[in-house]
């Protein structure tokens, strides 16, 4: 919690405890488990962990007590959305789905210890929140052939047979972050661009994309490195408008972009900020950043608004407001239901293969060269080395909206991922 002197409010000291109070309210060890050649059904289908006779049970390692506590609660509420419709429509290869969720609070070592509990008695993780948690188990997931979607677009997740990034990386989305500055927002050679990013994973594989993407552009990108825990974004703001920054990008949580945004406004330093996906929640337009919110920010996605035109979108968001009337519909709630109908897909081509065993899973999802569940961008899953999508949508808040926010600009690819990819390889 940060340190504020009660003598003086300024709108930065009202800022954080403003985000403090939203942070409150919104926000080692080897797996016995083995992915098995599994044996023969009754029915003539292979089976493994998770699946019996009459269910397939499906796990999710999520954080409902953490700082993405409503991320996760929207995610878990959409895919068992997801499992009930599912069922009430016969299940899938004559069987129930079933979905047993593990908080683990976004503690690395609680994950660990959640998925040696939960990876023996399931067949497939379509939830996994965190880029930080994802890797401490990679070695794990790859021996246990468990497909798994992470929440998280680090591009170090990519190369593995059972991990599945569903979308973009962020550094492709860096890359359509400085496109959208330069074509939309009068950034010329020479101008410098700053750059607020968490350690670890996800602000390095960001600055990764923006620092090669600048440089094609021209531009200068001034870094400003931050904690998780880092609500006040005072320090940095200030280095940046020192640096003489006409934009900047931010690789954060949602708090760190309202900070960002609310004390820049403050300060007089009034450019555009470009964040990614993760980087905003509908709550942040009812604290007292919302007004420069509004005026300053936009989002580069791999997803569309859950406010889009789309027809599957439209009927998500009528379904889940049905269900839950009494929860937001956020990008969480799309991005969970998307990730659970992409692996009911996986899970229906295996059956009709004659295997629901995990490695059958894993072959048919990689078999999976345009899978389009009408709610954005086709997936490409062929290409483990590659993200599964390369095309994002411009978005930005508007408080009226579904979901707080509205799209700026269809879903595209962004000059230069194509050699960037190459260059990475």
């Amino acid at each position: 919690m940060n340190r504020t002197h009660h003598r003086h409010r300024t709108p930065a000291t009202v800022l954080a405890a403003a985000l403090a109070a939203l942070l409150v309210t919104a926000t080692g060890c080897s797996s016995k488990a083995d992915g098995g050649s599994g044996s023969q059904g009754a029915d003539g289908v292979r089976t493994g962990p998770g699946v019996t006779a009459k269910t397939i049970r499906l796990g999710a390692l999520t954080d409902l007590t953490g700082p993405y506590a409503t991320l996760g609660k929207s995610i878990v509420q959409a895919q068992q959305m997801w499992a009930d419709e599912t069922n009430a429509a016969g299940g899938i290869c004559g069987r129930k789905v079933e979905i047993v969720v593990k908080d683990h609070g976004y503690d690395v070592q609680k994950a660990v210890t959640a998925y040696a509990d939960l990876a023996p008695d399931v067949v497939a993780l379509p939830q996994v929140i965190g880029s930080p948690v994802v890797a401490a188990l990679l070695d794990d997931i790859e021996k246990d052939h468990l497909l798994t979607f992470p929440q998280a677009w680090a591009a170090s997740l990519l190369g593995k047979d059972s991990v599945q990034v569903i979308g973009t990386t962020y550094d492709v989305d860096m890359l359509a972050a400085v496109d959208f500055l330069t074509r939309t927002q009068g950034l010329r050679k020479g101008d410098s661009v700053g750059h607020v990013y968490f350690e670890g994973d996800y602000g390095a594989n960001a600055l990764q994309g923006s620092t090669w993407a600048a440089g094609k552009a021209g531009l200068k990108i001034v870094p400003q490195k931050i904690k998780a825990t880092d609500t006040d974004l005072s320090a940095q703001v200030s280095a940046l408008s020192k640096a003489g920054v006409k934009a900047v990008l931010i690789s954060a949580g949602p708090a760190q972009t309202a900070s960002l945004v609310g004390v820049a406004a403050s300060r007089g330093l009034k450019v555009p900020v470009v964040s990614s996906a993760p980087g905003f929640a509908p709550q942040l337009m009812k604290t007292p950043a919302a007004p420069a919110l509004a005026a300053m920010l936009h989002l580069v996605s791999a997803a569309p608004a859950v406010s889009s035109d789309l027809p599957g979108v439209r009927k998500m968001v009528a379904a889940y407001g049905k269900k839950y009337p009494a929860s937001p519909v956020d990008s969480g709630v799309l991005s969970g239901y998307n990730a659970a109908q992409l692996l009911g897909a996986d899970l229906k081509k295996a059956c009709a293969a004659g295997g629901l065993t995990r490695e059958d899973v894993v072959e048919a999802h990689r078999a999976q060269k345009n899978a389009d569940t009408g709610l954005g961008s086709p997936q490409d899953f062929s290409d483990v080395s590659r993200p599964a999508a390369l095309e994002t949508y411009v978005l930005k808040p508007d408080a009226k909206a579904v979901g707080a926010l509205v799209d700026v600009e269809a879903a595209h690819r962004a000059p230069g991922v194509t050699d960037y990819l190459a260059s990475r390889s």
